[in-house]
């Protein structure tokens, strides 16, 4: 909820200490209470070329990151600014303002390649600030571009540092926004009027020629058009006169250039529009934990001297969000328990109902909160600890059955137990008036409700730990003949064997509905993990058919300007990702 969100400003999420990154815990703490999907907007650039400036403007502040008015780079490490969206209600927008790249008092371009990289890595919509034109030196100045492939790799598998070629690593990079400030020509080519979009792309035109020179021209072209297929251009005049720039936050409207007013409120409007939020692979949205746990992963990465690897941090989170999301259903489970069951139930069956309907709740929670639950481990870890959630009511429920039958016998047959003390039955004819008595106090005890499963069985241990006082008044009973006390005899051991017979169905019985149960539970968690693996699959698909026609664009391109062997190159990495969709179109869940 916005309500969350109590930032009044900016706060640094990555610190930079003498070339030293760490994640801030008071920022993390913040992002953690952040329930609501991200829309994370990163920016990068040299230092004293306005970022801050524009990031204050997202904000819908004049003040708030430190615009620095002198040759010195304010802004260190990664800093971050968590506001209500002002145009997606119940969403979150994250602004990262990062330190300025190239300053010379660091002397640290490494430090730079690292803050470059964790800003794609964060963001959902990532913008590149420079001044005046796109010419070779600005090319150059984004020398960081090309060294991506060396600062991140897309998995984990062994030789497979490249991503190059990788699908997948330009399913995880951000929408790419150039922003240039103090722009001074004119937009047209042939004395016809361009856009800021078409004179990025003309921009981005590769150099014929395999040369040294050419290389180091196309490089950097290559890899935006690569990993940047998606991508827009502002310009921005200069915004006031120079002598007022050292303090531009303190400026009024008045004293703006009206043009620089409105490119700015355009920039602003199409940041906020179109800037998506933060996915994982398979379309996850992200929200703040989740982003918390991609930035310690990164930074640990980094600190330790590894590549942060986009595919085990998403691993990583869903080791800790696939556990939560065990608890969390594990947690409905016994409320839902909590709730509907009152021990003893009067039959099995009422029982293992309650906890069948439960368990599909827990399941379905359980569905809602994870992903990326690798050979579905943690699904099989809920159904064990739901297996033996159920096992525990089970027992629990008989031995409340146990605890009430047992007070119910003393309660209803003490009274002739003491008539038993009192020699009542010690008499001619007292073993009828006995038999007499326990069978209508049988009937007394048969008639008391929610006894529970175990009624018939405690009853039986009750009358056979009674067995040798119903034989004493027996004995005692002169007036019965030898014949009438054998068939009495007979007619006592006869009804002793029904009811043995009839527990050991009892006892059978529940044994069967156990194992229908458990196929049952078996059932459920099979047609909730392929409704959700169905779900995945799609989800993947459409990821997939986005970036193929991005690469088909991009194939179009290259074929237009005559680079027949990007062209091909890029037909490969299509063909390569088509067969990819038709295996996943193709393959069954079994």
């Amino acid at each position: 909820m916005a309500s969350e969100i109590h930032m009044t400003g900016p706060m640094c999420l990555i610190e930079n200490t003498n070339g030293r990154l760490m994640a801030n815990p008071e920022a993390l703490k913040i992002l953690s209470a952040i329930t609501q999907p991200v829309v994370v907007v990163a920016i990068v650039g040299l230092y004293r070329t306005g970022k801050s400036y524009l990031m204050n403007k997202l904000a819908g502040k004049k003040k708030g990151f430190s615009l620095g008015s002198t040759v010195q780079s304010h802004t260190k490490g990664i800093w971050m600014w968590c506001v209500p969206h002002p145009k997606k209600p119940g969403h979150v927008l994250v602004l990262l303002d990062t330190e300025g790249l190239g300053d010379v008092e660091k002397g640290d371009n490494q430090n730079d390649s690292w803050i470059f990289a964790l800003a794609i890595l964060l963001s959902s919509t990532f913008v590149y600030n420079s001044m005046g034109t796109i010419n070779q030196q600005a090319m150059d100045q984004l020398h960081y571009v090309t060294e991506l492939t060396d600062r991140i790799k897309a998995n984990s598998s062994p030789g497979n540092n490249s991503v190059e070629d990788s699908a997948d690593f330009v399913s995880f990079f951000p929408a790419f926004v150039w922003t240039l400030r103090d722009f001074t020509l004119e937009l047209e080519v042939d004395g016809e009027p361009i856009t800021a979009d078409d004179y990025l792309e003309l921009s981005l035109k590769l150099r014929q020629g395999t040369d040294k020179k050419s290389k180091s021209f196309n490089d950097p072209r290559l890899c935006i058009r690569k990993f940047f297929p998606n991508r827009k251009c502002f310009i921005f005049d200069w915004p006031a006169q120079k002598k007022y720039l050292a303090r531009l936050e303190q400026l009024k409207e008045e004293e703006l250039n009206p043009d620089f007013i409105e490119q700015v409120a355009e920039f602003c409007s199409y940041i906020l529009s179109h800037s998506n939020v933060k996915t994982l692979s398979g379309g996850i949205p992200v929200n703040g934990p989740r982003l918390e746990s991609l930035v310690l992963t990164y930074v640990n990465a980094i600190s330790s001297g590894d590549l942060p690897c986009m595919e085990n941090a998403v691993l990583a989170l869903a080791q800790i969000e696939n556990s939560a999301a065990v608890q969390k259903a594990v947690a409905h489970y016994e409320q839902q328990m909590g709730q509907k069951v009152q021990l003893p139930t009067e039959t099995l069956q009422e029982l293992l109902d309650l906890h069948r309907d439960s368990e599909r709740e827990a399941i379905e929670v359980f569905i809602r909160s994870s992903f990326k639950d690798v050979d579905h481990l943690f699904q099989k870890e809920l159904a064990a600890q739901l297996e033996k959630k159920r096992d525990d009511f089970c027992k629990q429920n008989q031995e409340a059955s146990s605890g009430r039958c047992s007070a119910l016998l003393q309660d209803i047959f003490s009274p002739l137990e003491e008539e038993v003390k009192m020699g009542i039955y010690s008499k001619p004819g007292g073993y009828r008036l006995f038999i007499q008595k326990l069978q209508d106090l049988k009937k007394k005890y048969h008639e008391e409700p929610r006894k529970g499963i175990q009624a018939e069985e405690i009853l039986q241990t009750y009358l056979k730990s009674k067995e040798s006082m119903t034989d004493a008044i027996l004995q005692t009973d002169q007036t019965l003949t030898e014949k009438e006390k054998e068939i009495e005899v007979e007619r006592v051991k006869a009804e002793s064997a029904q009811a043995s017979t009839k527990m050991l169905q009892e006892i059978q019985r529940k044994n069967e509905q156990m194992m229908e149960q458990k196929e049952r539970s078996y059932q459920e968690h099979l047609k909730q993990l392929t409704e959700k693996m169905e779900r995945d699959r799609a989800q993947l698909l459409k990821e997939q058919e986005r970036t193929l026609a991005l690469k088909l664009q991009e194939q179009e391109r290259l074929l237009k300007e005559g680079f027949q062997t990007e062209s091909r190159k890029m037909q490969n990495e299509i063909q390569d990702l088509q067969k990819k969709m038709r295996q996943r179109r193709t393959c069954t869940i079994s």
